[in-house]
C-alpha cells in the first residue's frame, strides 16, 4: 500500500502575531511547516526576531530569499521574503510538496493605510494573487487566508454576519481584504481550489502587535503616560484571545469547504458559492466589550489608573464590532474559552516578563 503523503503547511506572516502562534501549534503537533515573512519595519523588528527565536530561527542565520532550517524543530524551514516577489517565491518553493497554504501575511493597520496605500497594494493585492497562483500550481488541498472584521465597514446590523453583503468598506485596508475574498472566489470557481477566508475580530494576547490597543494601553498605563481614547471611549470591540483564534485556524485548515447545494440565485449567500469550494467565516468571541470595560480590565490587572486623552473617532474606524460565529461553530466545532479578564492577565504577565518591567 502506498504511504499517504505527509502534509506540509506553507504559512505566511510567521514572524507576525497570529502567524507565530499558528506555526508553534503546527510544529508542536509534528507537522511539516514552511514559514515566510518579509520582516518589514511596520513595527519593532526586534519583536519579530524574538518570535522567530521561539521557533528556532535566529536573526544571525537569516539571509534574504534563503531557506533556513530551525535549530529547534526539524520540521520547520523559514524564508525571509516579500510575497510580492513572485519569481523568488516560486523558485524557492518549486521542490516543496505543499499540501496546505495558510496565508496570514498582510500589510496591517487601518490608519496606516490612509498614509501608505502603496504598501497595501503590494502586499495585500499583488502578494495575495501570487499565493493564489502558488496554490493553483501546487494543487493544494486547502487555501486558508486572513480576512478582517473591517470589511463590514458601514454595516450597522449586529451581530455582523457572513451572510450579509459587505460592499461599503471605509478604509483601504478593508477594501484590500474584501478584494482578497473576491479573488479567492474566482480561483475557487475557475480552478476548484478550496479556499476559506477568516474574518478576524480584534485578536489580542501574548506576543501581540505594538500598534494594537492592548499593547499601547498596557505600556502607557505601566509607564504613567496618557492613553489615546478615540471616539471619546464610545467604542465596542469583539476582543478575541489568540489561543482561541489559533484553535479556530487549525480547525478550519482541516475542514475543506464544499459547493453550496442550497444556493439561492435570487438571494445569493456572500459566504459560499454554488459551483466552487469556497467559504467565509467570522472568527471572533461574539461578546463585544466597551472600551471603558477594556481599559478598566487593564487597570485592574496592572494596579494602575489610566490617564485618558479623549479624542474624536479616527478616519477608517468603526464604532462597534460583533461577530456572528454560528457558521464556524456549526461546521468546525469552534468555541472560545478565554474571557477578557483572563486574556488581559496573560498579556500583561507576558509584557512584564518580555520587557522586564518592574513596578
Amino acid at each position: 500500500m502506498q504511504e499517504p503523503i505527509k502534509k506540509t503547511y506553507l504559512i505566511t506572516g510567521t514572524a507576525g502575531f497570529i502567524g507565530f502562534h499558528v506555526v508553534k501549534r503546527l510544529l508542536e503537533e509534528g507537522c511539516n511547516v514552511i514559514g515566510v515573512d518579509n520582516l518589514n519595519t511596520y513595527y519593532d523588528v526586534s519583536l519579530k526576531f524574538a518570535r522567530l527565536r521561539e521557533t528556532g530561527i535566529y536573526e544571525t542565520d537569516i539571509e534574504y530569499a534563503k531557506l533556513i532550517k530551525s535549530s529547534i524543530y526539524s520540521n520547520y524551514t523559514f524564508i525571509q521574503l516579500g510575497i510580492e516577489d513572485s519569481e523568488k517565491l516560486f523558485r524557492l518553493l518549486q521542490e516543496e510538496n505543499i499540501t496546505h497554504i495558510c496565508h496570514l501575511a498582510a500589510q496591517a493597520g487601518v490608519r496606516y493605510s490612509i498614509e501608505n496605500p502603496g504598501a497595501y497594494v503590494d502586499s495585500n493585492l499583488v502578494g495575495f494573487v501570487n499565493l493564489l497562483e502558488l496554490a493553483r500550481e501546487k494543487k493544494v488541498n486547502h487555501f486558508v487566508y486572513a480576512s478582517s472584521s473591517s470589511v463590514y465597514g458601514l454595516n450597522k446590523k449586529m451581530p455582523f454576519s457572513v451572510h450579509d453583503n459587505v460592499d461599503h468598506p471605509i478604509s483601504l485596508y478593508a477594501a484590500t481584504k474584501k478584494s482578497n475574498e473576491l479573488m479567492a472566489h474566482t480561483y475557487s470557481h475557475l480552478f476548484k481550489i478550496p479556499t476559506t477566508g477568516l474574518r478576524f475580530f480584534t485578536v489580542y494576547g501574548p506576543w501581540g502587535r505594538p500598534d494594537m490597543a492592548l499593547f499601547k494601553f498596557t505600556k502607557n498605563i505601566l509607564e504613567g503616560s496618557p492613553i489615546d481614547v478615540y471616539n471619546n471611549g464610545n467604542m465596542k470591540r469583539d476582543f478575541t484571545y489568540i489561543d482561541d483564534i489559533t484553535n479556530g485556524v487549525i480547525r478550519v485548515l482541516e475542514h475543506m469547504p464544499i459547493e453550496n447545494k442550497n444556493w439561492n440565485f435570487e438571494n445569493p449567500d456572500p459566504s459560499s458559492s454554488p459551483r466552487a469550494p469556497y467559504k467565509i467565516y467570522n472568527i471572533g468571541n461574539s461578546k463585544p466589550v466597551s472600551l471603558g470595560e477594556f481599559i478598566a480590565a487593564i487597570e485592574n490587572c496592572t494596579g494602575k489608573k489610566a490617564v485618558k486623552n479623549m479624542l474624536p473617532i479616527q478616519p477608517g474606524d468603526v464604532e462597534e464590532t460583533f461577530a456572528d460565529i454560528s457558521d464556524i461553530k456549526k461546521d468546525t466545532g469552534y468555541v472560545t474559552k478565554t474571557d477578557l479578564q483572563e486574556g488581559i492577565i496573560q498579556f500583561v504577565n507576558w509584557y512584564k516578563n518580555f520587557y522586564k518591567y518592574c513596578n
